[in-house]
């Protein structure tokens, strides 16, 4: 790209990103303040889809300025990813990544294997649908079992948010088996996120989406929709879910009231369980995840409906407020916060994929948030704007750096290093 046109995409991105600003400044409705009706469409969308002009990624390395006074370089780990979903590392340093339509890669000493593992069933890969989390067992090295989720196809094409696992040996998954099969099937519209991790009891955590076409679907609490879920290593109901044994209940529900969660941590000093959800226009939230609370989805909402009234009420007794909420949306997705010493500046800051800001396509980025001690939001930045990618997942390696994934095709995996400072100007 030529430094002229690389300004005028940063241009482009600043004048955005202030527009952005200025709507977020808005007063917001008076609490309790219910969505309208279905208003017109927006204006501004007749002529084709509104989006930043941009080039390929590049070779890289970047090197970028940004604040607390760290300087960081972006390179390139591996590219020629279709649209990767998730990663994580095996206790040999290796990287595995799950690509959406269905393939898990690995990637041994920075060169991705030219050959997907096998052994992955088929997938429902259509729109937002498609393979999607992984994550070792906690005693991996003694059972070799990986844990994943997809959507999983039916003849009729509906399809269904699935948990499964095989014992995966560095070169194929083997026993691979269906432990958790969410309820309803559905067409695929809307929330279909499935993100999955073991907590610090030794039980699985993994979230669902809401459909589309069907908002309420996080309050039913007679489905698996919309929902934080709490299983055993093998799918079945630990008897201390928060709901066992209750009328109009699923069992393995553990929170309600959900989207579409697409990050979901352990905060690694206070164990605390964190989701990253993805709201309609605006609205998206991190919200600190309690056993058996209601957060609230679609009746309390920070955001707007896509045709532009608000979506819901801001607050209501019996549901959870968020402790971030972005108005307008990012389109979140991965969460991490940082808990490494390569970055001093950033410690206990929490980081979050952005796949595009406002409603506007290229303006995918990675935002950074800080916390005062008593976990309240006092500052954020916008981080490889420049960049204009997707960004899908966040994760902290075991150096200490931090990873990206790119939700793009071709993507990539993007290392962020601390640089050099710049040299004093002699001028």
């Amino acid at each position: 790209m030529t430094t002229g046109r690389m300004l005028t995409g940063i241009a482009s991105l600043i004048a955005v990103a202030m527009g952005a600003a200025l709507l977020a400044q808005q007063a917001p409705a008076p609490a309790g303040r219910q969505g309208g009706a279905a208003a017109p469409a927006a204006r501004g969308r007749g002529a084709g889809p509104l989006g930043v002009p941009r080039e390929p990624l590049g070779s890289g390395p970047w090197v970028f300025d940004t604040g607390e006074r760290t300087r960081i370089r972006v390179s390139k780990v591996v590219d020629g990813l279709v649209n990767p979903w998730s990663m994580l590392w095996l206790p040999d340093g290796s990287m595995l990544v799950t690509e959406r339509p269905g393939r898990l890669r690995i990637v041994r000493n920075g060169v991705l294997d030219p050959t997907p593992i096998a052994g992955v069933p088929k997938v429902h890969a259509v729109r937002l649908t498609g393979f999607m989390d992984i994550a070792l067992h906690p005693r991996f090295a003694e059972n070799q079992w990986l844990y994943f989720t997809y959507s999983k196809p039916r003849e009729d094409g509906l399809l269904a948010t699935t948990l499964a696992r095989g014992r995966f040996d560095g070169k194929a998954l083997t026993d691979v088996k269906d432990l958790f099969v969410a309820e309803p099937w559905w067409p695929g519209t809307g929330g279909s996120a499935a993100r999955i991790l073991f907590g610090r009891d030794g039980m699985l955590y993994m979230t669902t989406g809401s459909n589309g076409e069907k908002v309420t679907e996080g309050q039913d609490t007679t489905i698996h929709k919309g929902k934080i879920l709490r299983l055993r290593d093998d799918g079945t109901v630990p008897p201390d879910n928060p709901f066992v044994g209750k009328a109009g209940f699923q069992p393995q529900i553990f929170t309600y009231g959900h989207r579409n969660s697409l990050g979901l941590i352990l905060h690694p000093v206070t164990g605390q369980l964190w989701n990253s959800e993805m709201g309609p226009n605006g609205g998206d939230e991190i919200n600190v995840i309690e056993a058996g609370k209601n957060y609230g989805w679609p009746v309390v909402s920070m955001g707007r409906s896509y045709p532009g009234p608000w979506q819901g009420k801001f607050e209501q007794a019996g549901m959870e407020g968020p402790l971030v909420y972005w108005m307008p949306s990012i389109s979140v997705s991965g969460l991490m916060v940082y808990s490494g010493d390569r970055f001093p500046n950033w410690k206990d800051n929490a980081f979050v994929g952005a796949m595009r800001y406002g409603e506007i396509a290229g303006t995918g980025h990675l935002q950074r948030i800080v916390f005062n001690d008593n976990m309240e939001e006092i500052r954020r930045e916008m981080l490889l704007l420049q960049l204009q990618q997707r960004i899908r997942d966040v994760k902290q390696g075991p150096d200490g750096l931090i990873y990206l994934l790119t939700e793009e095709n071709p993507g990539a995996v993007l290392r962020i290093e601390p640089a050099e400072p710049a040299a004093p100007s002699t001028r």
